[in-house]
């Protein structure tokens, strides 16, 4: 929330409270730039001297400038780096604009979908998040303001990638992108060589949820790998993804370097290095996702 009657010097101070109610993170706010009560939930946008320029759903922190690509480069570049040729994407979620900012910068992509049920948090992503936000007006993306669970079931093999950038499974409607059916619908909604990624929560606070996102779209997909990057801002600093291929195309004896070696657009985060590096999994993540 943004507790604008608690002063930190001539700063207001922002707090968020991870799960479980044991820690959260705090952060000063120059100026507090756009609120809104969506038919959804809270939207919040605001300055930080350090962090930049910060976005909170319901008093959950979703993007600052100083970190956000590190999510987004992952979310994104993993799956679009392991499909031969990328064309037509999705994305499930998203408002802010990240993830299509990312998958904007595979040259081979001809139509972008945002699949994105709060048409007020794309707008304020456009007017008040200009780097996050910058390709959503790009001729090649497409928006719709739908439910993503009901909307990837109208498809039968349309999309070459699925990218899942939803909220917390516990705000709102974000837990309708973490059943075993949605999974499944995104599967046929994928063309035979397509490939999923889903932000799968932080590995030390909702371990609950990734791991069970982990499960079940094992359910729905032949390959599936749980990946992590670091992320300082959310929940642990430590995310988890998961990976998924519907013709078993494994993210790291399939991985072609020189494909990202080659990459002309600029990456702050992801590399080839990178790449290979994060599907390998601490001791205690793979006995949470075994168990």
């Amino acid at each position: 929330m943004v507790e604008k009657e608690l002063n930190i010097g001539r700063h207001m101070l922002y707090t968020e409270w991870y799960s479980r109610d044991v820690g959260g993170l705090f952060m000063k706010i120059n100026k507090h730039v756009y609120a809104a009560q969506s038919a959804y939930q809270r939207i919040d946008i605001f300055d930080s001297p350090f962090y930049g320029r910060v976005f909170s759903l319901d008093g959950i922190t979703m993007t600052t400038e100083r970190d956000e690509f590190m999510y987004h480069e992952m979310l994104v570049h993993v799956p679009m780096f392991m499909h031969p040729n990328p064309r037509k994407v999705l994305v499930i979620g998203g408002g802010d604009g990240g993830s299509i900012r990312e998958i904007l910068k595979h040259p081979s992509v001809e139509r972008a979908v945002l699949c994105e049920i709060d048409e007020t948090v794309v707008k304020a992503a456009m007017e008040h998040l200009p780097y996050t936000g910058s390709r959503l007006n790009d001729p090649k993306v497409e928006l719709l303001y739908e439910d993503g669970a009901k909307f990837v079931r109208q498809f039968k093999e349309e999309f070459d990638a699925i990218i899942i950038d939803s909220t917390d499974p516990t705000a709102g409607e974000g837990g309708q992108l973490f059943t075993v059916d949605f999974y499944k619908a995104c599967s046929e909604a994928l063309k035979e060589d397509g490939i999923l990624s889903a932000q799968t929560e932080g590995i030390m606070y909702d371990y609950e949820w990734g791991t069970t996102a982990y499960r079940r779209i094992k359910e729905a997909f032949p390959l599936v790998r749980l990946y992590l990057g670091f992320m300082p801002t959310y929940p642990g600093g430590m995310w988890s993804y998961t990976y998924a291929s519907k013709s078993g195309l494994d993210p790291i004896e399939s991985f072609d370097v020189d494909r990202v070696r080659n990459f002309k657009e600029p990456l702050r985060y992801y590399n080839e290095e990178i790449h290979k590096a994060a599907f390998a999994l601490p001791n205690f993540v793979k006995k949470l996702i075994e168990e």
